[in-house]
């Protein structure tokens, strides 16, 4: 079962990394991108099953994972842009 926490950690880091070049053109390093892919997960998942749509296959839960990764990037800079105004 120990291969389960490395493919989480692999699809965290990959939707991550695509979160990152979606919003921003490119990613941040490893350990950001595994730390917005995994909170992306959480919040990307909630959020679909929230409206009512949700799956259990890896490609799903890579989906969710980008779509929270990218919402989390999203707020990100809107309070980085606002600290700066």
């Amino acid at each position: 079962m120990w291969w389960y926490w490395l493919l989480y950690i692999l699809i965290g880091a990959l939707a991550g990394w695509i979160g990152g070049m979606i919003v921003k053109g490119s990613g941040s390093g490893f350990w950001i991108n595994l730390l917005l892919g995994v909170v992306g997960a959480m919040l990307g998942g909630w959020l679909l099953r929230l409206v009512g749509l949700g799956g259990g296959t890896l490609l799903w839960q890579l989906l969710a994972a980008v779509v929270g990764a990218v919402i989390l990037l999203l707020i990100w800079g809107a309070i980085a842009r606002s600290k700066n105004s």
